[in-house]
């Protein structure tokens, strides 16, 4: 409950300054009413006892939940201050500083679910392929954030990228809904070798993104010298950032599957 009271606060927080047209003003909002709803639904269903008539690993779920709110709420402390706080804005700083709290709370709940000892908290999202996925949707939601349709309108290039960047968020999803629900028992093959495929395409897909994006968006394109807080120069720069970093998580995660399915049932 009173992580539900410290959202609540910066949200009015924020919202008494108004309204501000940016997309990273919009996943700041997003952020901090999704944890918000979902911290006051799970509450709700433990109080109820109904999360223990639920389909799936709720103890999993949970885990995963504080996992993904403690890397958005990063990801909004930061954003945040940097383009939308200022010196003579007390508000902001205010909310600035309560949603670095609010992290820091998720972070801790994060801390305390792995000290648990093993076995306590069982399901996909609690291992490490199911934390690597959580980590590459959300990276592609950063490069969505950060994408302005005029940035590639008109250029294969970074139509393919964008591209890649869809195409792999959805397959993701596809895959922590399907392992989530446990409906992998039903697929007539192997459905850790199908995601192993999967990640090796990804990888390789997200490796010519690196090629291609900042070749077609930013060769020959320095910042313009009036570029502000909210220059959309800067975004090409952060979704180059962040498509190198999916890149390695992808790497990561294809590595580790191919080391649990071909090698650890080996031993």
């Amino acid at each position: 409950m009173k992580i539900k009271v410290v959202h609540t606060l910066y949200v009015h927080l924020v919202a008494a300054v108004g309204h501000v047209l940016s997309s990273y003003w919009a996943w700041c909002m997003f952020t901090w009413c999704f944890c918000c709803f979902f911290s006051l639904l799970i509450l709700i269903l433990e109080f109820t006892t109904v999360s223990t008539k639920l389909p799936f690993a709720w103890d999993d779920f949970t885990a995963a939940f504080a996992m993904l709110a403690c890397l958005m709420c990063l990801a909004a402390s930061i954003i945040y201050p940097t383009f939308f706080t200022c010196a003579a804005c007390p508000h902001q700083i205010g909310a600035a500083v309560v949603s670095w709290a609010c992290f820091g709370v998720y972070a801790g709940e994060v801390a305390l679910t792995h000290l648990r000892p093993r076995g306590q908290t069982n399901g996909f999202l609690s291992t490490l392929p199911g934390i690597l996925k959580m980590l590459e949707t959300f990276l592609a939601c950063l490069i969505f954030t950060s994408l302005e349709s005029n940035q590639y309108v008109g250029s294969s290039g970074l139509q393919w990228c964008v591209a890649v960047y869809s195409l792999c968020f959805i397959f993701a999803i596809v895959i922590i809904l399907l392992s989530t629900g446990q409906f992998t028992s039903f697929f007539p093959f192997s459905f850790d070798k199908l995601v192993i495929v999967y990640n090796i395409l990804a990888a390789a897909m997200y490796m010519t993104a690196i090629v291609l994006w900042p070749l077609y968006s930013l060769h020959n394109n320095t910042r313009p010298s009036n570029c502000g807080h909210l220059c959309a120069w800067d975004k090409l720069v952060v979704v180059t950032f962040m498509t190198i970093l999916n890149f390695i998580v992808y790497t990561l995660d294809t590595v580790y599957s191919v080391r649990l399915v071909f090698f650890s049932n080996n031993e």
